[in-house]
């Protein structure tokens, strides 16, 4: 069991009452806790989640929607921004301190590295005790939020940034572990999480992607439900440029791939987040 009894997990899911993989994917990597399936009230299907699963919780969408910045006045509220910030209120009603987001299609959680250091993906067992873990780090740092890293991050293997040596990224996407002691809002309707980590990490404020922990998903626009239809509506283009719009200082847009290109929002680190000075620079 948890060390940190005050702990749920909060699954974030429209649409698909009938293919919730996480919860099952939770329980086979050893979380023993609490679960809480977070709909809205404009979801359908709502009767159709209740007779499957026993703690759901059910949140006014157009409620949460009159306060928080969309970033567009489309009024198509297709999007997980709003279960994201209603997230904290949840929790905290509940008489939870501490909770991860997460969405409802993953596969796997695993581990990215053995014990000398190498890359090597192992499925968790013991999800309890990792989770106790980063909860330890988010406290330690003063992080807003830490987020396991996607199996994505890792294209190109030794050639990539992480591991080269950049183990640690200021970015938090996917899963989110908060505090509702501190908590903050998620900006725009599409791209909510890199909006996110963006606009506040500019501020100052800290979001951490651990790498040593990954999670493995179903691919994007490949599941019926949740946000594929507003991504298949709009595309990578509109969904990249709320960032820019958020934060044009430090995102572009530019094309990713190799076979198959599509454009996607690109960061400047050196211009996104503050930097500690070294203490050489002392006067």
């Amino acid at each position: 069991m948890m060390r940190n009894s005050n702990f749920v997990a909060l699954i974030l899911t429209h649409g698909r009452p009938d293919n919730v993989r996480t919860v099952k994917t939770l329980r086979k990597c050893g979380y023993t806790g609490d679960v809480i399936i977070v709909l809205d009230n404009e979801d359908k299907t709502i009767n159709q989640y209740r007779e499957i699963y026993e703690n759901t919780y059910v949140f006014d969408k157009k409620e949460i929607a009159s306060r928080i910045d969309e970033g567009d006045n489309f009024n198509d509220r297709r999007a997980i921004i709003y279960a994201r910030n209603a997230s904290f209120e949840i929790a905290k009603e509940k008489g939870y301190r501490y909770f991860i987001e997460l969405d409802d299609d993953y596969t796997e959680f695993s581990y990215t590295y053995n014990q000398c250091g190498e890359m090597e993906q192992r499925s968790i067992f013991n999800l309890d005790k990792v989770f106790d873990i980063l909860i330890d780090f988010k406290n330690k740092t003063g992080a807003l939020a830490v987020a396991l890293a996607q199996r994505g991050d890792f294209v190109g293997g030794k050639h990539n940034n992480i591991v080269r040596g950049e183990l640690l990224k200021r970015k938090a996407m996917n899963s989110f572990i908060c505090d509702t002691d501190m908590p903050f809002k998620f900006f725009g309707k599409i791209n909510e999480d890199v909006n996110t980590y963006t606009l506040l990490g500019s501020r100052g404020k800290l979001f951490f992607q651990i790498p040593h922990v990954s999670l493995n998903q179903v691919t994007t626009q490949q599941s019926k439900g949740g946000m594929t239809d507003i991504y298949l509506d709009s595309g990578t283009y509109v969904k990249s440029f709320y960032t820019v719009m958020y934060a044009p200082s430090c995102t572009k847009i530019r094309l990713m791939g190799t076979v198959y290109r599509r454009l996607h929002h690109s960061i400047s680190w050196n211009n996104a987040v503050p930097k500690v000075i070294p203490e050489s620079c002392k006067k």
